[in-house]
């Protein structure tokens, strides 16, 4: 299923202001370079209620704005039920987003929320670690990571535009 007729891309983190804002803004910049904005619905989500309609971390903000993405336009919203069964791609950033996720759904939809690292051809690491309540330094590594498995998720949506449907 897609989200008006455009091949759906879901990013999710706990409270939507640091991690999944910013692979939102990172994988629209890269969908527009490859060309392919316009046919992708882009969208991130919160697991958890903390921060509902705030802007992202100003941490979160600064970092990816150094790299060339602007995070500024967007809101936190919180993840729901039929997230999980528009997008085509959902991608979880640690294990506890994807368990949160696969109790939002039925069996027949847990398939579809992957960790964000498994599109990653760099880090062995299965999560992107919250940066949140760290150090400075979280944030630049969290980015380096998603910088990483964008390329990878990049990769899989133009297949799945290549070939006319979602491979997940």
């Amino acid at each position: 299923m897609t989200v008006d007729n455009k091949i759906a891309v879901l990013f999710v983190c706990t409270a939507n202001i640091c991690r999944s804002p910013t692979a939102e803004a990172m994988f629209r910049s890269k969908a527009e370079k490859a060309g392919i904005l316009d046919r992708l619905h882009i969208d991130s989500a919160a697991t958890h209620d903390y921060k509902i309609g705030q802007v992202p971390d100003a941490r979160s903000q600064e970092v990816a704005r150094k790299r060339g993405y602007d995070l500024s336009d967007l809101r936190a919203r919180l993840v729901s039920r039929a997230d999980l069964e528009q997008f085509d791609f959902i991608a979880a950033m640690d294990m506890k987003n994807l368990t949160v996720l696969h109790r939002l759904g039925e069996p027949d939809l847990w398939q579809k929320p992957k960790l964000m690292m498994s599109y990653s051809r760099t880090y062995k690491a299965k999560e992107v670690l919250d940066p949140y309540g760290g150090p400075a330094e979280g944030f630049d590594l969290a980015l380096d990571m998603l910088e990483s498995a964008t390329d990878g998720l990049l990769v899989a949506v133009q297949s799945a535009l290549t070939q006319g449907s979602p491979v997940r």
